[in-house]
């Protein structure tokens, strides 16, 4: 399954978003409002819980200096990723792509399809809160 939404411009250079997203504790930030827990594990690992959902771990898989930004499932049960692209946009701006790339049976697929795009659009609208 394969999930992308709009492409979110920043009023931050490439590398500020990028260091932004290489440090987990960040994505508190861009969690929505319904979040229920944000814990973060380790310097790589963090777990959330949105209210009504099952906790998710991340973990930072790969990175690109100022250009992608990689997280991906902690357990191999649900394997999935979730994708930053950075592109720079002019001297202090930049363009940020996130994508979600998973495994699922249809009826898993069919189930969190809207949830998970609904995640990644607060997401990619709360870039904007990045200082």
């Amino acid at each position: 399954m394969h999930i992308e939404v709009p492409k979110k411009r920043v009023a931050k250079t490439n590398k500020e978003v990028f260091d932004f997203l290489t440090d987990i504790k960040n994505f508190e930030t861009l969690m929505p409002d319904n979040i229920d827990k944000f814990e973060v594990l380790d310097e790589k690992t963090f777990k959330f819980a949105l209210k009504g959902m099952p906790e998710i771990v991340l973990r930072l898989k790969e990175q690109y200096p100022n250009e992608k930004v990689v997280l991906g499932a902690a357990s191999d049960k649900l394997p999935f990723t979730l994708t930053g692209d950075i592109v720079p946009f002019g001297e202090n701006e930049s363009h940020v792509s996130l994508s979600f790339e998973g495994e699922f049976n249809a009826m898993m697929a069919m189930m969190i399809k809207t949830p998970i795009t609904n995640f990644m659009e607060t997401l990619s609208a709360n870039m904007d809160k990045i200082p």
